[in-house]
């Protein structure tokens, strides 16, 4: 469960999928590694999840693929059924005690949404490996430093709002890693294919991060 946070620790960068439709899945995760991002999660937002999480798994791309926008235990392990090796949710809900059950029963790790420190605490408690900071742009990356200093042992990963403008910020007040968006995968490239345009995105964005 290890492998995905050491991708984390080296890219500093996981890229977030969020399309009304995949053209498709494994062309998408071999451009995102072309521009240097290995860690990639495709959402329960876009239909037919599995069936895209079982293509982005039929190939060698070199990219670490998980489920976010995970909110039930149904899709969680349809998610570890389909091959995602790591869930992420946008929340704490009724059922994210059943998600990290679930996960680790496949042997997969969870990023747990959280934005207050007593659910970073309960995150924690649940057994999270890592913890999803959402939204992080509405306070920034001064509330995410602060937000470390209680709990300078656990991964936090900013998302929403984060671009190749602000996520060195981020980085640079404790992120273990930041989650990319829209600013690296516009819906409109993913549904028509445009892979080259993804990768010379995900290429700036990382370089923004050095």
């Amino acid at each position: 469960m290890t492998s995905t946070l050491d991708l984390l620790r080296k890219d500093r960068v996981l890229s977030v999928v969020r399309a009304p439709s995949i053209d498709d899945a494994r062309d998408l995760c071999s451009a995102l590694v072309a521009g240097g991002i290995h860690v990639i999660e495709l959402t329960f937002t876009t239909p037919d999840l599995p069936r895209h999480l079982e293509r982005a798994a039929s190939g060698t791309t070199g990219a670490v693929v998980g489920a976010g926008t995970v909110q039930t235990f149904a899709q969680a392990q349809q998610a570890v059924d389909a091959g995602a090796q790591f869930l992420v949710t946008p929340g704490q809900g009724p059922e994210a005690a059943a998600i990290v059950d679930a996960a680790h029963r496949a042997g997969v790790p969870v990023v747990l949404g959280s934005f207050t420190p007593s659910e970073v605490m309960t995150a924690v408690a649940l057994g999270a490996e890592a913890v999803k900071i959402f939204p992080a742009h509405q306070l920034g990356p001064r509330y995410l430093k602060d937000l470390s200093g209680p709990f300078p042992g656990v991964p936090l990963v900013p998302s929403g709002g984060v671009n190749a403008g602000n996520a060195r910020q981020f980085l640079e007040a404790g992120a273990l890693a930041v989650s990319a968006g829209t600013d690296v995968v516009s819906p409109a490239d993913v549904v028509d294919g445009r892979w080259a345009d993804i990768t010379a995105k995900a290429t700036a964005f990382c370089a923004a991060l050095r």
